[in-house]
């Protein structure tokens, strides 16, 4: 018998080591997304408990906090204590008009080009290489500013053997962590990152990030399970920014380039009389909004934030508002018990973004 329940505790030794020594692996892990919302919530400056405070997890620390950059964007860094995966962790929205703003600024521009951050500061960035992608300018500033930073601690650390990277943001740090992770990606392919370097992502309860050419390049990048976008189904954060499609935001070859073609073949007179006056009516008006689109949530929005970041040079924004989401979907639905904890109703229209419910609903994935 003894011999027996020595066999048995060896056994669970073995197993134990052998779940810690597991590798860095593609797919969606319940456990790791857990450990991230932890890490998340070290960043909230909400003193517990709040609905955004959780336990830091025990096997991470925290090696490195950067200071707010840009529009009030920060980043901290973790690390495993067995040393093997480092985390970069963004910041979300806080309590701060020039945060928001950041967030609001959400006319597009080309997801590859360049920024002046100043009058001796240029950032450079590729995000997708595919010339009809286009990406949030208020997030563009946010990465653009985060950036060389982030670059700076990761090659420190891999110079000390850490080659495993999960990048990590909650609301809008979920946003930045989609375009850090197509810079990052881009990084490596441009020979400025070592090609060893593994990265996976969860944006959580991340707004999206850009438009649909954007998004179909993020999703081959990350391919084979590296990239997760986490949502509550009733969050609404993940619903925004505003979007629009009109004809420009269609692949190159569609019927709708030679629709004039088609509608002159109808007959009688007056319903191709009709038809073609509908269409473009139709047509204009989408145009039109998509031209205030950018008045208002680009221009407008820039003269307030010229006012933070004197020095920042307007960008150039793209004719397109054709906003998508992008990564591997991974939907928390909420059920009778959550409702108890979050009912759907009341003022706070945070309930259902909060880390706390995103937790609640992880425990039932």
């Amino acid at each position: 018998m003894h011999s027996y329940i020595i066999g048995i505790w060896f056994l669970l030794f073995i197993s134990a080591s052998e779940l810690k020594a597991q590798p860095f692996a593609s797919g969606f892990s319940k456990q790791e997304y857990q450990t991230l919302l932890r890490i998340s919530s070290s960043q909230s400056d909400t003193l517990k408990p709040g609905p955004n405070y959780l336990e830091p997890p025990t096997d991470y620390e925290r090696i490195y906090r950067s200071p707010e950059l840009g529009l009030k964007n920060r980043w901290d860094f973790w690390l495993s204590r067995d040393k093997r995966i480092m985390v970069v962790s963004l910041r979300g929205t806080i309590n701060d008009p020039v945060s928001w703003l950041e967030n609001f600024y959400s006319a597009m521009v080309p997801a590859k080009g360049e920024i002046q951050l100043n009058d001796s500061t240029t950032f450079t960035y590729t995000f997708s290489k595919n010339p009809k992608a286009t990406v949030h300018a208020g997030w563009t500033v946010g990465i653009a500013y985060l950036a060389p930073d982030i670059l700076a601690q990761l090659t420190e650390q891999y110079k000390k053997g850490t080659k495993q990277l999960i990048v990590m943001g909650h609301s809008q740090g979920g946003a930045l962590a989609f375009l850090l992770t197509s810079y990052l990606r881009y990084q490596i392919e441009e020979k400025r990152l070592p090609a060893d370097l593994l990265i996976k992502t969860y944006c959580s309860a991340a707004p999206k990030p850009g438009n649909l050419f954007y998004a179909y390049d993020y999703d081959f990048i990350t391919r084979g399970g590296w990239a997760f976008n986490v949502v509550n189904a009733v969050d609404w954060v993940p619903e925004t920014p505003f979007s629009l499609q009109t004809l420009e935001d269609f692949n190159q070859l569609n019927p709708f380039g030679s629709i004039d073609q088609v509608l002159n073949k109808q007959k009688p007179f007056y319903v191709r009389w009709y038809l073609k006056r509908a269409f473009n009516k139709l047509d204009k008006s989408s145009k039109k909004a998509r031209k205030n689109f950018e008045k208002y949530l680009g221009k407008t929005l820039f003269k307030q934030i010229h006012k933070t970041l004197p020095q920042l040079k307007e960008p150039v924004y793209a004719e397109t508002m054709n906003y998508m989401r992008a990564g591997v979907p991974i939907v928390l639905q909420p059920d009778s018990a959550y409702y108890k904890l979050y009912p759907d109703t009341g003022k706070n229209v945070f309930v259902h973004h909060a880390l706390k419910a995103y937790a609640t609903l992880l425990e039932r994935y």
